[in-house]
């Protein structure tokens, strides 16, 4: 049976020797990385536990590809360039089998963003994978030569304004009767709802493009409610969604109905579209420079102030407010619904 070093070097190990920015890549206690002139670095961690955050029976690729994307997929909420990855690798035991199509599913969309995997660590338990992503962005610098905190061209959460519009990328929902057909026993991975589940798009391209038009993001991993409401609490506003503007594509209707749908676009999450507030008059700027990549963007709501002290994301359908049900993912829950203390 290989070793931990055996099997980093088999699966893992690709030449840097040209990868921009690697002064020192695996093999040593640590990797060395020099960022590019006048950019700062944004840095994500996610874990991925099998039975949680993915299915254990599926397809080795898909886990690979799925466990990179949805770290790429913070990058692309700040808006920042992917150019450096660290993973690490709990497993249970050694199946080289699973460990090629892993790799395979990894690399593949790495090599598709031009991310280069600077190092790493395997070890034996419940599987897990644990992956550290590294983008760019521009660091703007004031008159002094010092970082100015106020002016960086990123994107957050707590950018949105009063009358700014509530909009999303792509068919959100997919991923959720994905999940749902899956658990069912339905393993038609071309299904495009296992498609989005299995195999989720990091929206990178519409991150950098649409930094300089948005006011706030962030991707959607746990339901556009619940998402949402972090946009709320952090820009200290509350924001309205029109139940009859939803991007319901045929496909999630077909599978859950008209209503289903519109809980998996709220509350079912694993999208990784991103979730974006903006000022009305970048609208069409938005959608246009989104047309290369033949991505959707859509209006969905609206953001508001509020008397109260809560900052909450209400629902309406032709503009009259409804109940609303469900609750967004949490690994802790707690007595909680979609309004947010300030």
């Amino acid at each position: 049976m290989p070793g931990e070093f055996e099997l980093i070097a088999r699966y893992f190990h690709r030449d840097l020797s040209a990868a921009p920015g690697v002064l020192l890549g695996p093999g040593d206690d640590c990797a060395l990385l020099a960022p590019s002139d006048g950019m700062q670095l944004a840095v994500s961690v996610d874990t991925s536990v099998a039975g949680v955050h993915f299915p254990p029976d599926a397809p080795a690729s898909a886990i690979g590809h799925r466990a990179l994307a949805v770290n790429l997929s913070d990058l692309a909420a700040m808006g920042a360039t992917p150019r450096w990855a660290l993973l690490a690798l709990t497993l249970p035991d050694v199946d080289e089998d699973w460990l090629h199509g892993f790799a395979a599913g990894f690399h593949a969309l790495a090599d598709r963003h031009g991310i280069a995997l600077v190092g790493g660590d395997v070890t034996r338990g419940p599987l897990s994978i644990t992956i550290t992503v590294h983008g760019e962005l521009p660091l703007v610098l004031n008159a002094a030569s010092t970082i100015d905190r106020v002016s960086q061209p990123i994107l957050r959460r707590d950018g949105a304004s009063e009358d700014d519009l509530v909009v999303i990328t792509g068919q959100p929902g997919l991923a959720h009767a994905g999940l749902k057909a899956w658990q069912s026993g339905q393993r038609d991975v071309l299904d495009p709802c296992l498609a989005a589940y299995l195999r989720p798009e990091p929206r990178i391209d519409a991150g950098m493009a649409l930094r300089e038009l948005a006011s706030a993001a962030l991707d959607v991993s746990d339901g556009v409610m619940g998402d949402l409401s972090h946009i709320c609490r952090a820009s200290q506003l509350s924001a309205a969604i029109e139940l009859n503007q939803l991007p319901l594509a045929p496909e999630l209707i077909a599978a859950l109905g008209e209503q289903g749908a519109q809980q998996a676009v709220l509350n079912g999450g694993d999208d990784y579209e991103l979730l974006l507030t903006l000022p009305e008059a970048n609208l069409d700027a938005a959608r246009a420079v989104l047309r290369a990549s033949h991505l959707s963007l859509t209006v969905i709501g609206r953001m508001h102030t509020t008397q109260e002290e809560v900052h909450r994301v209400s629902l309406l359908k032709a503009g009259v407010e409804q109940i609303a049900t469900g609750q967004s993912w949490q690994h802790f829950p707690a007595n909680t619904t979609a309004e947010v203390s300030s």
